[in-house]
């Protein structure tokens, strides 16, 4: 490059660097004079006195209601999700269910010959319910806030809740989409679900299928199921008295069910009749004749109580099965044994009606599996009509110490034995420091002991040292666990929750010899024909192994000197070899005892829907007390399978019950109800055997013969 370039370069980037400067300063000069003339614009507007405080006012609820509009867009994206899907589908089944040996133990699905649409409906219903229910049903759009207002002032006036503020379309919203758990966050959703049927359904569909819906008590679903059951007659038949007394029964179907207490019916009904005089839709003339003649309901004494919340569940399974077969009027064989579920609902109802107060808890549940995954009795509330809830397999609950089994489960595969040795000493973990329940330490312990007394220290040095989280979340998986895990530290401790049904299905594994459970309901689904479209036996997948027979011998001989030397003795049975772990959780809110025979496996569980503390409640107590009058009544009069691995003769009668560990407990739970003998252990075997002889022969077929002559047959 020779000199004279240089001058000229520089020249060159010299007029550049004048062009950006002039060019920068330009720009801000105009920004500054388009600024200051949309300053000087926006100045005419310029309010003063009231009217600019008038103004304020508006450009702050304009900026909260901006913020306010991503608010509800956020909470109702979730609500709007539950609508994803053939949600009409129910109305697709019409499903008679039977239990394990061929009873028919109710109904479920909408019978489309049996569903009457809302112009043929008797008009004295249509206004019992809409004047009981929602009086502002076609004034309103989904949320009626002058009827929420009213009962507001209503329930403060009276000093509890005396009037409802839902609608009947926030109503159909729950019943179709979500469960009846009281929590805020299902209340959002249901408000917006309730939008959604509005802008969807027309106000006549929406009341159809309320009155399809919702649960009438009884075991029965929809006003013309209750009819014809609590009636005996057609829906369209019924009188004013009875359409009083079956609008009467959305509130409280189980309290008010007729067939169980006739006088709070009519009283209820009575109730009915004065919201029809008050809302204007009749006259005290039109009712009177109604309320001097209530209505009359038809004789159900001998009537088995339908095994509601696992019918509920069941149905979600035939749906799953039952989607691609052709034809969706369906007979199900399930597994539930109805004396088995009778035994279990005492032991629940009669827990809670002795020691509910003193412990403070309200609900609880339980889940009862035979050997080989068969439901054989579930539990998901105390009261099914009050609330449909099903706390066995929608709640999901801490399980505390009873998840501890996962841990000592992936340790005995890794090697681990029953006598290994490892310390119980203060432990810290990525800034996480768990304590024993007694605040004390007892330094060098074995893994039986460990378990045994629900050390809190040991199943976390295990998972910290020897194993790793992901190993313990595969081994739960595996075991039979459906319920997503959250994969953190605490863990070992039971923090993440799960359902009663998905312990029940991991303990299972162990007296299966370590084979998954394979739970199911449904043992065949048939059509009306009699062909058999499903059988468990043919078409589940088989089952496997998931834990080898040395890890699962270990674990049931820990498990088996828990009720012996452990946390849960309350919980041994007499003449009967059990297992089982406890389960606490933080502040007492949740209970747990999941136990097993060779038998049987069933998971107990006691707590609050609304997550508050019990008085002191451990797994060692009630849950552990209702295992055992279970239990003590379904192992009566069979032939006792062993549990695997443990040499360990079974235990005799105790000649003296453990000293009560609280106040509530210092009177034994009434005594344990004999179970009718049907058949002889003899006789169920020679039948066993005859079946399977059956099974295993060769067809017959006919031996063609010369005319007159009577055909043989031949295998």
């Amino acid at each position: 490059m020779n000199d004279d370039d240089r001058p000229r370069k520089r020249h060159i980037f010299l007029r550049i660097d004048a062009w950006i400067d002039s060019t920068v300063w330009a720009a801000g000069f105009r920004f500054a004079e388009w600024w200051e003339d949309i300053t000087i614009f926006f100045r005419r507007f310029r309010m003063r006195g009231w009217k600019r405080w008038l103004f304020e006012l508006l450009g702050e609820g304009m900026t909260w209601g901006t913020v306010g509009s991503v608010l509800l867009l956020a909470l109702a994206l979730p609500a709007f999700q539950e609508t994803k899907g053939n949600w009409r589908a129910q109305s697709d089944f019409a499903v008679t269910f039977l239990d394990r040996y061929g009873n028919e133990i109710g109904h479920r699905g909408i019978i489309h010959e049996d569903s009457v649409p809302v112009d043929q409906l008797p008009d004295t219903l249509v206004k019992a319910v809409l004047a009981t229910e929602d009086r502002r049903f076609f004034d309103h759009y989904g949320i009626d806030f002058l009827g929420l207002a009213r009962a507001l002032t209503e329930n403060a006036r009276a000093g509890g809740v005396v009037q409802g503020g839902s609608t009947l379309t926030q109503q159909l919203a729950k019943n179709l989409f979500l469960s009846n758990e009281r929590t805020i966050e299902r209340k959002i959703k249901e408000a917006f679900l309730a939008l959604w049927l509005e802008s969807n359904l027309t106000k006549k569909e929406i009341l159809g299928l309320y009155l399809d819906r919702a649960y009438m008590g009884g075991g029965t679903f929809g006003a013309a199921a209750a009819s014809q059951f609590y009636f005996g007659k057609p829906i369209t038949d019924v009188n004013l008295a009875e359409s009083a007394m079956l609008a009467g029964l959305f509130k409280a179907p189980a309290r008010y069910a007729p067939h169980v207490n006739l006088p709070a019916a009519r009283g209820r009904a009575n109730e009915v009749l004065t919201n029809l005089v008050q809302s204007g839709l009749m006259t005290e003339g039109q009712v009177i004749a109604a309320r001097l003649n209530p209505a009359t309901v038809a004789d159900r004494a001998r009537r088995l109580e339908a095994p509601d919340f696992f019918l509920d569940w069941a149905f979600e399974e035939v749906q799953r099965i039952a989607t691609p077969f052709a034809q969706h009027s369906l007979i199900v064989r399930t597994t539930i044994d109805m004396g088995l579920q009778k035994a279990a609902e005492d032991a629940v109802e009669t827990a809670l009606r002795e020691y509910g107060e003193s412990y403070r808890v309200k609900q609880g549940a339980l889940v009862m599996v035979e050997n080989g995954g068969g439901v054989r009795a579930m539990v998901g509330g105390r009261d099914y009509g009050e609330s449909q809830f099903n706390r066995a397999t929608k709640a999901l609950r801490q399980p505390g110490s009873s998840f501890k089994v996962y841990t000592y489960a992936a340790a005995m595969e890794k090697g681990f034995t029953p006598e290994s040795v490892i310390s119980d000493a203060p432990i810290t973990w990525r800034g996480w420091s768990p304590q024993n329940y007694g605040r004390s330490y007892s330094g060098k312990v074995t893994l039986l002991t460990a378990i045994a007394k629900s050390i809190n220290t040991v199943p976390v040095r295990l998972a910290k040292d020897e194993l790793g989280i992901d190993r313990i979340v595969k081994m739960a998986k595996d075991m039979g666990v459906e319920t997503p895990i959250r994969a953190d530290k605490t863990i070992p401790l039971g923090t993440s929750e799960l359902t009663v049904l998905d312990q029940a299905t991991g303990y299972a594994v162990f007296p299966a010899g370590g084979v998954e459970a394979r739970r199911h309901g449904i043992s065949q689904i048939l059509n009306y024909d009699g062909d058999i479209l499903y059988d468990f036996n043919r078409d589940a997948p088989p089952a496997r192994r998931v834990l080898s027979e040395k890890a699962t011998s270990s674990m049931n001989r820990m498990l088996t000197q828990i009720p012996v030397i452990g946390t849960a003795r309350k919980a041994a049975l007499d003449h009967v070899l059990s297992g089982g772990k406890t389960g606490t959780t933080q502040a007492y809110r949740d209970a747990w005892y999941v136990g097993f025979t060779g038998d049987y496996t069933t998971a107990v569980w006691y707590g609050n829907d609304d997550y508050t503390s019990s008085n002191n409640m451990t797994g060692g107590s009630l849950p552990a007390m209702t295992f055992k009058r279970l239990m003590d009544y379904a192992e009566q009069g069979i032939e006792h399978r062993p549990i695997p691995g443990v040499d360990m003769p079974a235990p005799g009668k105790k000649d003296k019950a453990p000293a009560p560990a609280t106040v509530a407990e210092s009177e034994a739970l009434p005594a344990i109800p004999l179970r009718p003998r049907m058949l002889s252990n003899e006789a169920t075997t020679l039948l066993k055997t005859l079946a399977d002889r059956f099974t295993a022969a060769p067809a017959l077929h006919p031996v063609p013969l010369a005319p007159g002559k009577v055909a043989a047959a031949r295998p």
